[in-house]
């Protein structure tokens, strides 16, 4: 196995850069999925039938509570990858946890938020506008949910054996995932929860 000491720890590896390059590649795919559910959402979004429409049912404040916490997430598991670089191994989990306390915020607010619209009458059947709905904010709510049950692994991992090859790695292609996430929440920001409060 060839070891390159001038990259950073995640890197060193020719297996290492090969498990990154395919988790782009896996983000593509990602990519490709939140698309469709976009396109759907976007075709179908006016199609309230009998039911409450986006403006009647969206509230702004949980919104932005939602975006500050996963956009400071995003921050957070910034400084753990530096800290990881900088072999810090305290700074590392704490910014994980941070990181994780943000993300599960995020999700506790979604939570009440469907929790608010089923209670308001809006379900998966009311229209194709709601169904469209809570399929795009479900899948990414799931995505979240796989984040921070994939995060606390590798906490547990970097306490147990400290940074190598593999838990360097592990923790890089983690943030790589949670980025992308607060990126598809960007365009749900926009192009679900602004557009339809105008």
């Amino acid at each position: 196995m060839k070891v390159n000491h001038t990259l950073p720890l995640e890197y060193r590896t020719e297996e290492n850069s090969n498990k990154i390059l395919g988790f782009w590649i896996f983000l593509g795919a990602e990519i490709a999925l939140f698309a469709t559910l976009f396109a759907v959402y976007l075709t179908l979004w006016q199609r309230a039938g009998n039911g409450p429409t986006a403006a009647e049912i969206f509230e702004m404040k949980p919104v932005l509570a939602e975006t500050f916490l996963l956009l400071t997430s995003s921050f957070t598991i910034g400084l753990a990858v530096h800290s990881m670089r900088l072999g810090l191994k305290k700074p590392t989990l704490v910014f994980y946890l941070i990181t994780l306390l943000l993300g599960a915020g995020f999700l506790g607010i979604e939570i009440f938020e469907f929790y608010t619209y089923v209670h308001e009458g809006a379900t998966l059947q009311t229209s194709a506008f709601l169904s469209s709905l809570f399929i795009l904010l479900g899948t990414h709510g799931a995505h979240v949910t796989l984040g921070l049950l994939w995060g606390i692994a590798i906490m547990i991992q970097i306490k147990r054996e400290g940074f190598n090859e593999y838990t360097a790695n592990k923790s890089f292609i983690f943030s790589l995932y949670w980025h992308f996430l607060d990126v598809v929440w960007i365009f749900i920001f926009s192009f679900v929860y602004l557009k339809g409060l105008m």
